[in-house]
């Protein structure tokens, strides 16, 4: 004799016995009381939450006749009378039951909807209940749209449904919607004690706890893992043995991989890992143990006296004083985002390794901060007076120069150095390095100015980088022997450079020295006005289309075809391409031949086409005879010229505006941005 499995013995047969699916109980309970019924009902929620059940006890609430035969609706349905015993064997007549995965299509749905017309057999009301509905195809849903919308008096639906996102938004709205939330692990484990203790079986408390968490909020798995631990048991549940069938990591070896992590004790974590190996536990639910544990640690972190409170939380209390929260919330980022790398790992604990090393590189450093490779060599920095010198190491980053200081820096680059320029004996400065080292050569003025006077002292820049000579480039805009460009005016020219590869030392005078340029313009003279012609782009060259009457007549009319809309796609393109060398006419018809240059356009297909179109224009029988060769007057050449001409005029009128003109003179950097010009 075979046994009832947990999961269907213990179905709940009244509202008062499930559990976790409160806010649900209550909504039915209310409306059946007060007799506020709906007439479709859509429940939905992930696997094994009591969708179906639900459905039972509302049929049940919904037919039920009492004990003595007298009763009516009701929210607590008796089970005894012959309604509520055949519902819950599954016989009743007027309670259906379908699966839209095995009947999804219109046909099912038509004859179902067909028996609707008849009242029901036995009970008060017939009830449609279609599980997994979202499997339904469009048609069938489709098919039961008007029924579902206003349904006979005596007529329930009931759906159900793990996929909501997949029903039609006409579906949603005709039904009242429940949606059964997932189970609490502790629900799970209250109802699994209260199950077992019902069967008579033995069991820890640790092994309650696994089944709850491995249930995942299905009370029907939380039963089914139930039955198969107790078989796997032999009749009793022991946390070990249910472990081992779960595949979980013990509490211990999460202990093990946290400390050696916390500790930054590598040998040890990948001793760890090479346990778990060795005992067959999972890659997969080792990772879910540590950011179980990892969430524990967390909460305490944040609630440090909830330990004494809960008993599941105590063994993690010391680990939330030695790991650092950001770090915590790190590794359980790692750990979550592991799950997935696992399957493209080449050995699943290969992967769990990795990821567990991966927790120790990104473990920051005791003191809080990281060891960065330093550079070497020195620099050298010398202050501005020629008696001062000192030696620095290169930082990181260097520090900002001050006020009198030069900052030289090593650079190397491919070019050969040029030969070196000693400079002049007042100037020259013994350097620090053990070596002696070229000075930088100074600038040679063309001739002398007096001094100006400068109220703050000047402040020393770091050398830029030495750059290739650049040639002048000519340019539109007239320049006088006098005028010096504005980039130029902060740059002092150089004879010669100093060579590469090498450290460089100088000093850097207290004052400025004399910058090399042709004089400049008195402060109070104005620059001179720059000629607009100048600034006004350059104009659209307009290109020249050599026009034949030929070239005139096939421009109309493919100008009418395309007002007619006969050319599309291919067929306008070989009517744009075209040049027409020659109509003849023959006893009522019209021959065009037609010079095209690509070959992909003198296709026959699209040639008939453009034959049909030319023909429905003329109203004759026309043909088309196309040729290879270059095309010079078509009409896409034409369109191209007289868009040039559009832009050449517009430019033209832009170059005579007054306004602009006045603009241009008044403000001599203005110029006419290129291409911003456009015809209307």
């Amino acid at each position: 004799m075979t046994s009832t499995v947990l999961a269907r013995k213990y179905r709940p047969l009244s509202f008062e016995a499930m559990v976790g699916q409160g806010h649900v109980v209550q909504a039915l309970a209310n409306a059946l009381t007060q007799q506020r019924l709906h007439h479709a009902y859509l429940f939905t929620g992930t696997r094994g939450v009591g969708k179906t059940t639900v459905s039972r006890i509302l049929a049940k609430s919904l037919n039920c006749t009492g004990p003595d035969g007298q009763g009516g609706i009701t929210a607590t349905p008796c089970g005894q009378c012959q309604p509520c015993r055949d519902i819950d064997a599954g016989r009743f007549v007027d309670y259906v039951e379908m699966d839209a995965a095995s009947n999804r299509g219109v046909e099912e749905i038509s004859q179902l909807l067909d028996q609707a017309v008849y009242k029901p057999v036995v009970g008060r009301f017939k009830v449609y209940m279609i599980d997994e509905v979202h499997m339904l195809s469009n048609t069938a849903f489709n098919a039961m749209l008007k029924t579902l919308e206003e349904p006979p008096d005596y007529l329930k639906f009931v759906l159900a449904t793990t996929d909501p996102q997949k029903v039609p938004v006409t579906v949603l709205s005709r039904c009242l919607q429940f949606n059964l939330r997932p189970m609490a692990m502790q629900t799970v484990h209250e109802h699994l004690e209260q199950v077992l203790s019902q069967e008579h079986v033995p069991f820890e408390p640790g092994a309650l706890r696994l089944l709850a968490r491995a249930a995942r909020g299905s009370m029907r798995d939380g039963l089914s893992l139930t039955d198969q631990a107790i078989a796997y048991g032999g009749g009793q549940l022991d946390e070990a043995v249910v472990r081992q069938m779960l595949g979980s990591v013990d509490r211990q070896h999460v202990l093990a991989i946290l400390e050696a992590v916390a500790n930054g004790d590598g040998p040890a974590l990948i001793e760890a890992g090479d346990n778990l190996r060795r005992l067959g536990l999972s890659a997969q639910g080792t990772l879910d143990d540590l950011a179980s544990a990892l969430q524990n640690i967390a909460v305490l972190q944040s609630v440090p006296g909830l330990a004494e409170s809960d008993p599941d939380k105590a063994p993690w209390l010391a680990l939330s004083r030695r790991l650092a929260p950001d770090e915590c919330q790190l590794f359980y980022s790692l750990a979550l985002h592991g799950r997935a790398e696992l399957a493209l790992a080449p050995d699943e604990h290969a992967g769990l390794q990795m990821i567990l090393l991966r927790w120790l590189a990104f473990k920051p450093a005791q003191d809080g901060s990281r060891d960065h490779p330093k550079a070497e060599g020195p620099v050298a920095v010398k202050p501005a007076g020629p008696s001062e010198q000192a030696t620095a190491p290169l930082a990181a980053a260097a520090p900002r120069p001050l006020a009198g200081e030069a900052v030289a820096e090593r650079r190397v680059l491919p070019a050969p150095p040029p030969a070196p320029v000693p400079a002049p004996a007042s100037q020259a400065q013994p350097s620090v390095a053990s070596q002696p080292r070229p000075a930088m050569p100074q600038a040679r003025p063309v001739a002398q100015q007096a001094p100006t006077p400068v109220a703050p002292p000047p402040v020393a820049r770091p050398v830029p980088p030495a750059e290739p000579r650049r040639e002048p480039v000519a340019s539109a805009r007239p320049s006088a022997a006098d005028d010096v460009p504005p980039w130029d005016q902060d740059i002092p020219l150089v004879d010669d450079e100093p060579s590469y590869g090498q450290d460089v030392s100088f000093d850097l005078p207290k004052e400025r020295p004399a910058r090399v340029a042709t004089p400049q313009r008195p402060a109070s003279e104005p620059d001179a006005p720059l000629p607009a012609a100048l600034l006004v782009p350059e104009r659209t060259v307009v290109p020249v289309v050599p026009t034949t009457p030929l070239g005139d007549r096939w421009a109309d009319l493919v100008a009418r075809m395309q007002q007619e809309g006969l050319l599309a796609a291919l067929v306008r393109e070989l009517a744009m391409q075209a040049e027409c060398v020659g109509v003849q006419d023959e006893g009522g018809t019209s021959v065009w031949k037609l010079r095209v240059e690509r070959e992909t356009l003198r296709s026959d297909t699209q040639r008939e086409r453009l034959t049909a179109a030319v023909r429905k224009v003329l109203g004759d029988e026309s043909r088309l005879e196309l040729e290879a060769g270059v095309a010079k007057d078509t009409p896409a050449l034409r369109e191209q010229a007289a868009r040039a001409g559009r832009q050449a005029a517009a430019e033209t009128l832009i170059q005579q505006d007054p306004l602009v003109n006045a603009l241009l003179s008044q403000y001599p950097g203005a110029r006419i941005v290129g291409g911003s010009i456009a015809p209307l």
